[in-house]
């Protein structure tokens, strides 16, 4: 009984683990879409859609900061489509 014991306080060690881990490469990969989709012309083509992924990704930030880690992974993942989508749709404003 003790074994199994054990083994559950194992594994929900390791999950609150994982929970509380910062969710470093997903703010770093909405940074780095955000500054594409800048370098794209986004913010003067598409201002709205550059502005969003941008306010996402403060939001994401502000997260990570007070410890909200899973907010701030979920803001980041949106920070970065929303970074994306600006970056392709000023690319397309550009080839019109």
């Amino acid at each position: 009984m003790s074994g199994y014991r054990l083994t559950i306080i194992a594994v929900f060690s390791l999950f609150l683990a994982a929970c509380a881990t910062a969710p470093v490469q997903q703010m770093s990969n909405a940074r780095l879409a955000l500054q594409a989709a800048k370098k794209a012309g986004a913010a003067q083509r598409v201002p709205q859609e550059y502005d969003r992924a941008k306010v996402l990704l403060q939001r994401a930030e502000v997260q990570l900061q007070v410890g909200g880690y899973q907010s701030a992974k979920a803001l980041a993942e949106e920070a970065q489509r929303a970074a994306q989508k600006a970056r392709e749709d000023a690319l397309k404003k550009e080839k019109t």
